[in-house]
């Protein structure tokens, strides 16, 4: 029996691995164990609770005001006594962030194979995003087993020199995860708050936007609600208190802008599904709000994902304040244009990645 260990520590990762996490455990070829860093911590627990996932090993590194440093130096001390400890035949890791980069890392130095899930993402721009472009292009060059979304990440991992043999479009497992977690019958008293409207759901939290470019967005997002009467937004605000304090100076006081805490994967899931439209500066936004025809205009420069952009799902507006307002405004009032972006075809996959994924280890492990 081929042993698995799977590693991730930030929300958006326990939601794109956990749907991984209950395949490979239906399957009788493998002893699977998790280990989660606890790089986020509270966000990280909601959704291990969503989906019934029970970790074997709990980094708990997560400290007050951590930075880049103390997050990837508690991973390589502590993730190495895991690897010693359970030994296993593979370690999977998930995406762009340091939890994955720190892990891989060690699994390298332990001599121990990585498959990278999400792999071949670019925006060949290692400050955009930071850290997560470096992150993903560097446990690249560890991997063993590249499990490309799309043929566009596969084409980038070829363009890389990697190994054609090495790699595996799946689809994003994001799908397979919304297939648990949206319902017909789900009731949110700040979506009957909403009921009625043309529903915006914001998200801004990216490090590179903080400070006079989440400005120009919050500025542009209070003057769509001045101008558009039948529009309302909702924006669970990121915990950081540069972010809170910015949100609640120039945002707080409006009647038809509801600040909220920020949400669990089903209530997340369920809003984006109830949306008009989706503006965000997140990665793993775009591919969620595509898999239910809502337009997403993307708070950023550059996107690692531009069959997004191809398929017409996506647009980038970046943060210049008439930019955002005027992309905002052209969607509340161009049906044709809003109409194309809605009925796109996503191009993030079927919602059985994590199938695949778990059908071809055990087809390249379990004969090695």
């Amino acid at each position: 029996m081929k042993k698995i260990l799977i590693v991730f520590g930030t929300r958006p990762e326990a939601i794109k691995m956990c749907p991984l996490v209950l395949e490979l455990k239906r399957r009788k070829k493998f002893d699977v164990r998790v280990c989660v860093t606890g790089q986020h911590r509270e966000m990280l627990d909601t959704v291990l609770k969503v989906f019934d996932v029970v970790p074997d090993y709990d980094l708990n590194i997560m400290q007050e005001k951590q930075t880049l440093f103390d997050i990837t130096i508690r991973i390589l001390d502590r993730f190495s006594s895991v690897l010693e400890n359970y030994r296993p035949n593979m370690v999977l890791v998930h995406g762009d962030t340091t939890t994955s980069f720190a892990s891989a890392l060690c699994a390298f130095y332990k001599q121990i194979p990585v498959a990278h899930v999400e792999a071949g993402l670019r925006t060949h721009n290692l400050r955009e995003p930071f850290p997560e472009e470096f992150n993903r292009q560097a446990v690249s060059i560890i991997t063993k087993y590249h499990f490309a979304p799309t043929e566009h990440a596969k084409n980038n991992l070829l363009m890389e020199g990697k190994s054609e043999n090495s790699i595996f479009v799946t689809g994003n497992t994001v799908i397979d995860a919304m297939k648990i977690t949206v319902s017909n019958k789900y009731f949110h008293e700040e979506l009957k708050w909403a009921d009625g409207s043309k529903l915006v759901l914001m998200t801004a939290h990216r490090r590179e936007n903080i400070g006079k470019p989440m400005e120009n967005i919050f500025r542009a997002m209070k003057t769509v609600i001045e101008r558009h009467a039948d529009v309302k937004i909702i924006y669970p605000v990121h915990m950081n208190p540069s972010i809170r304090y910015l949100a609640d100076n120039i945002l707080g006081d409006h009647e038809r802008i509801h600040l909220i805490e920020p949400l669990d994967v089903v209530d997340f899931h369920n809003f984006i599904s109830r949306s008009y439209l989706i503006v965000t500066d997140s990665g793993g936004i775009q591919e969620e709000a595509s898999t239910f025809g809502k337009p997403v205009l993307v708070l950023r420069n550059t996107t690692e994902r531009p069959e997004g952009i191809e398929a017409g799902t996506l647009k980038l507006v970046g943060t210049d304040y008439e930019n955002v307002l005027m992309n905002v405004e052209q969607l509340l009032s161009d049906y044709n244009l809003y109409s194309a972006m809605s009925t796109a075809k996503s191009p993030y996959g079927d919602g059985c990645a994590a199938e695949y994924i778990s059908n071809i280890l055990e087809g390249e492990l379990c004969n090695e």
